[in-house]
């Protein structure tokens, strides 16, 4: 009995029970979200998150979440590269250190960012010599966010470098472009929407970071108090004002995620040739005439 080609057209490979699982799965994220959404106090939901404290701490959380996604890529980066394109020993070692924040509990990698840029930390005397005091400051809660989300990026961009090989980067290198030429005009085209990828979940987990900013930077209103630490906070004194604070953070979070995923399927080269460098290998000239 042959396949009619409607029939071949509907047919999407995934057996019924599985879609009756990720239903499942569905329901147990949205359903949360729509139990948080009905406790909200409408009547009352603007002058909840228009306090001074609930826009200072969203401010200081976009601000700081922005430049801990710019350090994640700036050095998530060249971290990616290394992993993916050169072999050393002990790489499987650094890759596990790399990508322990991943399962570090926060709290765990805050008492770490302390004993290290703290005042009588590893570091921290060294810059309270130079009257640099980086602990309990907005410092502080840009490095515990950076801390816990460049494994991220790390990840995302390590193993798109390794899904698109190294064919093109070496044509690239055989027609005489350098190494930062080929970098530039083709590693980084290639594995653009995963380089999109990796920096909006560091961006997202860093605005979401609660345990290491609060351990490593504390809690003061307009220097380190950040969204979650303030609906933290809230929920002890006014639990309509945290239920309406964490419906904006929700918010907030799908409109990055979505703006971020448009711009990786509309922005990036598709082709790994079109990032080539412009060097073309002289053609050959056929000679004329006999010998």
């Amino acid at each position: 009995m042959t396949a009619t080609p409607s029939a071949s057209a509907r047919y999407a490979g995934v057996p019924r029970w599985v879609a009756v699982v990720a239903a499942v799965g569905a329901l147990f994220v949205v359903v949360p979200l729509v139990g948080m959404v009905v406790r909200v106090n409408w009547a009352q939901f603007i002058p909840l998150i228009t306090s001074e404290s609930s826009i200072d701490a969203l401010w200081l959380s976009l601000r700081t979440s922005l430049t801990a996604t710019a350090l994640c890529i700036l050095l998530g980066v060249p971290m990616a590269i290394v992993l993916a394109r050169t072999q050393f020993w002990g790489q499987k070692i650094l890759r596990s250190l790399v990508l322990l924040p991943l399962v570090l509990p926060p709290v765990v990698g805050g008492i770490a960012l302390l004993y290290t840029f703290g005042r009588r930390g590893l570091l921290g005397s060294t810059f309270d010599v130079l009257g640099i005091e980086i602990a309990f400051s907005t410092t502080a809660v840009v490095l515990a966010q950076t801390f816990v989300a460049l494994p991220f990026l790390v990840l995302s961009l390590e193993g798109a470098l390794r899904t698109v090989g190294t064919r093109y980067e070496a044509v690239g290198a055989t027609l005489g472009a350098a190494p930062t030429t080929v970098l530039r005009r083709i590693t980084l085209p290639l594995v653009l929407p995963a380089l999109l990828s990796g920096a909006v979940l560091s961006f997202a987990r860093a605005l979401g970071e609660f345990g290491a900013t609060l351990t490593f930077a504390g809690s003061l209103q307009g220097v380190t108090r950040t969204l979650p630490l303030e609906i933290y906070l809230e929920r002890e004194t006014d639990p309509d004002a945290a239920v309406a604070l964490s419906l904006v953070l929700v918010v907030v979070a799908i409109i990055v995620v979505s703006i971020a995923h448009q711009a990786g399927e509309s922005g990036p080269l598709r082709g790994g040739l079109r990032a080539a460098p412009a060097t073309t290998a002289p053609t050959p000239v056929r000679k004329s005439g006999a010998a």
